[in-house]
């Protein structure tokens, strides 16, 4: 007897702009599943986003346009964006912009490629925003694709870039790692612990998941406030009573990645790092220290300590993620230029992105006429 003919039921591609947070925790569950197959980076996760949206600031300043695409009942692809509006303009950016560090789609990896620039050609007739900015993407990022004349619309790179470092190497201890440090580098560290220890007993750990984190984000938030306070910068992630951060540590928490390590002086957390753990990565998401220990460096004796503790685990790579920031610059064997694309519809879109290309000429033409500084005399 011949055996039956299983015949295949073709699926149906169909696509899908989310707006409201109903819908989005309607289909949370077909996300996350979406997000394990296609190994994506917690700014992707269906709950990073929803606990942004949840407790950001402005809302009503700002609307969810999050593209699906669909094959069937399954989830293929998302494209979480959002918008917000500034001056009267209606931007289309990342979803979560403001607290992710890394932008892209979410692409099943067996799917059609050609899908990604069919859900943005669907998010993009859609309409509901004027000018698109998309940052912060990697050289891997799928959303690169949008780029091709033959798949994207409306998108083209921008001048805008922005600085990722990292620590990476062969070694397999952490003291291996702290050996190839310069002799400065490593006097630095143990003077740092020195002086500390003067004061008291000093200790890093790692969090233990039944610890409170209450007071740890409640003292990350306070130091934060001071060190923006000294600068002249704001963050509503730290804002005294916001709930922006701790909704965010607890997806990181609930999805098994959260990695916090304290340096403890006595009973005073003096450094804080909260990070989290991916793709054999240790990500460093908030860093901050005490300003009163300030002259043994606290934040760089912790960064060292968790750094060493990565690598003694077994993991290949410490990124300090978005930012050109000094002290990450000093310990990186790495950097990564995180590039931008732009896009307009409409006629103040288009103006909107004329007026951004006029005012980056303007700049680069003032800089290349600056008087070039003269050398000094031997």
């Amino acid at each position: 007897m011949n055996a039956p003919v299983v015949l295949a039921i073709p699926r149906t591609r169909t696509f899908e702009v989310v707006t409201s947070a109903a819908r989005l925790a309607e289909i949370a569950p077909a996300w996350s599943a979406l997000w394990q197959r296609a190994d994506g980076l917690v700014f992707q996760h269906p709950d990073w986003i929803a606990a942004w949206w949840r407790t950001t600031p402005q809302q009503e300043r700002r609307a969810l346009r999050i593209g699906l695409a669909w094959n069937g009942d399954r989830l293929d692809g998302v494209i979480a964006l959002a918008t917000f509006r500034r001056s009267g303009i209606r931007i289309l950016e990342w979803a979560a912009k403001d607290h992710s560090d890394y932008g892209d789609a979410l692409v099943a990896p067996d799917t059609d490629p050609r899908a990604i620039s069919s859900l943005w050609q669907y998010v993009f007739d859609q309409g509901g925003f004027d000018l698109i900015y998309l940052n912060r993407l990697l050289p891997d990022a799928g959303v690169h694709a949008l780029l091709e004349p033959a798949h994207g619309k409306a998108l083209r790179p921008n001048h805008r870039t922005e600085i990722s470092y990292r620590v990476a190497g062969s070694w397999q201890r952490g003291a291996e790692w702290f050996e190839t440090l310069s002799k400065k580098g490593r006097q630095n560290y143990r003077r740092g612990r020195k002086f500390m220890e003067e004061s008291g007993a000093l200790r890093f750990r790692l969090l233990d998941a039944e610890d409170p984190r209450e007071p740890v984000l409640e003292r990350v938030a306070t130091l934060k406030r001071l060190w923006l306070a000294r600068h002249g910068r704001a963050s509503d992630l730290f804002d005294k009573g916001s709930p922006v951060l701790a909704a965010l540590i607890s997806v990181l928490a609930d999805l098994g990645l959260l990695r916090i390590f304290v340096l403890e002086l006595d009973d005073t957390i003096v450094a804080v790092s909260i990070n989290f753990e991916q793709r054999g990565t240790m990500m460093a998401f908030v860093t901050t220290y005490d300003p009163e220990y300030e002259r043994a460096s606290p934040g760089m004796v912790l960064m060292m300590d968790y750094i060493q503790w990565s690598f003694d685990r077994g993991l290949a790579m410490v990124d300090f993620l978005c930012g050109g920031e000094d002290f990450k610059r000093r310990f990186a064997t790495q950097s990564v230029t995180l590039s931008s694309m732009m896009g307009a519809r409409g006629l103040r879109g288009h103006l909107a992105a004329l007026a951004d290309q006029v005012s980056h000429r303007s700049k680069s033409w003032r800089t290349r006429r600056q008087p070039k500084a003269e050398a000094p005399d031997e």
